[in-house]
């Protein structure tokens, strides 16, 4: 629980800075074989040097994975792990989490769909 709680806190941190959830955004728009990262950098004008920090991060954290292709590297995102930590943020939705039965609210929470 705890290591699963430590890699979602990773994964968040690393999509917590502007230029990386940008470099995030553009990958999961580009084509199914990945970014070129020189397309990447003409899309969001930022420094080569500044665009590899950032994609590094992001590769660390598993969210985007990167393919040789030549001299090119194309970045493209993982979606299995893109989708695991959506849906670790909404697993407990209305399950009450670990308070007790007798301390819920009568009402839905917001995330179950009911108003």
């Amino acid at each position: 629980m705890i290591r699963r709680v430590e890699q979602a806190a990773e994964r968040l941190k690393a999509l917590g800075h502007p230029v990386r959830l940008s470099i995030l955004r553009s990958v999961v728009q580009g084509p199914e074989a990945g970014t070129p990262a020189g397309e990447i950098q003409t899309r969001l004008e930022i420094p080569a040097s500044t665009l590899s920090h950032h994609l590094a991060s992001l590769s660390e954290a598993g969210l985007v994975v990167v393919a040789r292709e030549g001299t090119t590297l194309r970045y493209r995102a993982d979606f299995g792990v893109l989708h695991a930590l959506t849906e670790y943020l909404w697993q407990d939705c209305c399950s009450g989490g670990s308070e007790s039965k007798s301390s819920l609210k009568s009402e839905p929470s917001p995330c179950c769909g009911r108003d």
